[in-house]
């Protein structure tokens, strides 16, 4: 029992020197190109960045982690060791998310983990009224049955009669082309089964090794933050590479620590973002950003990612 006290005492003081080096690294400034820009429609905002300049190479995707887990689990129950947004789909993209990180299970519910919530039929129908309600914004759809689950059956089928009419197509031209060459298709859909085929080049839907990244799992806010840096370093050019390659600025409740609701600890991260992205200039690698994700998103997230796409359109960045 002193052991185990001990060893939290040390991980809380760990905690707390990782905070507080990201906090006086912070002080020093958060300023890179695009930093004082901010979208006056983030509903619209890739429409209002000239959609016949940008290219959807050049984006910084806005993205959340565990996206649809707004209502899952029981409320004061479980939800609080799942949930890692607030916002229904639909409102996240009216405030500018444009990356969706959605995970399944055997009967097309959306989990996290163990802990389930409402249908894959909600994430459909709030995308297809927020497309319906826009001409040029385009979002990525990351679907993948989560670890410890079986695949939906015959899920390719649903996804690809749900969603035809807005699939853009797997091609690797498609990372050069403008939004306004892509269109009237919106959705990039990356399927990911864990036992099903991935999909064929050329289908509807594009196959795993076109959405990566380097996860770890960790409270420690430095250490994530760290080694973001270090992954997103050894990436191709965001103009080099046929694929997309996401950075996610969170840090997850482990099983060594008492502290297991998502909220509190994701929040020791949550609050450096802009300051990830000054650091990615400072160490000469803000050219290979593309797809940046969090919990919990809020605008100054969505505006740090917009600004910085605004720039490379401009030519700034």
């Amino acid at each position: 029992m002193g052991s185990q006290v001990s060893r939290q005492i040390e991980k809380r003081k760990e905690i707390q020197a990782e905070e507080k080096t990201l906090s006086d690294l912070k002080s020093l400034g958060e300023n890179y190109p695009g930093s004082d820009y901010y979208p006056s429609d983030r509903k619209n905002w890739m429409s209002n960045l000239n959609h016949h300049k940008l290219k959807i190479n050049m984006i910084v995707w806005p993205g959340t982690h565990d996206s649809a887990t707004n209502k899952i689990g029981i409320p004061g129950i479980t939800r609080p060791f799942a949930q890692c947004q607030t916002l229904s789909i639909y409102n996240q993209l009216v405030r500018g998310t444009r990356v969706f990180d959605i995970r399944v299970q055997e009967n097309q519910r959306v989990c996290h983990g163990i802990i389930v919530t409402y249908s894959i039929d909600i994430v459909i129908r709030d995308v297809k009224k927020f497309l319906s309600e826009t001409e040029s914004e385009i979002l990525i759809l990351e679907v993948r049955t989560e670890f410890g689950h079986n695949d939906p059956p015959e899920f390719d089928k649903y996804l690809e009669e749900n969603l035809g009419e807005y699939l853009i197509h797997q091609n690797n031209a498609v990372f050069d082309k403008t939004i306004s060459e892509v269109l009237p298709k919106r959705v990039i859909c990356v399927w990911k089964p864990r036992k099903s085929a991935q999909p064929k080049a050329g289908s509807s839907l594009w196959s795993a090794g076109y959405l990566r990244d380097n996860w770890i799992n960790t409270d420690l806010p430095l250490t994530k933050f760290e080694s973001n840096m270090k992954y997103l370093s050894e990436q191709e050019h965001v103009v080099s590479r046929k694929y997309f390659y996401r950075v996610e600025n969170t840090v997850t409740p482990v099983p060594d620590n008492p502290i297991v609701c998502v909220k509190p600890v994701t929040e020791r991260i949550h609050g450096y973002a802009r300051l990830f992205i000054s650091q990615c200039f400072s160490k000469g690698c803000g050219d290979r950003l593309q797809i940046f994700s969090t919990d919990f998103i809020d605008l100054d997230f969505v505006d740090a990612c917009v600004g910085l796409t605004h720039a490379r359109v401009e030519g700034k960045a």
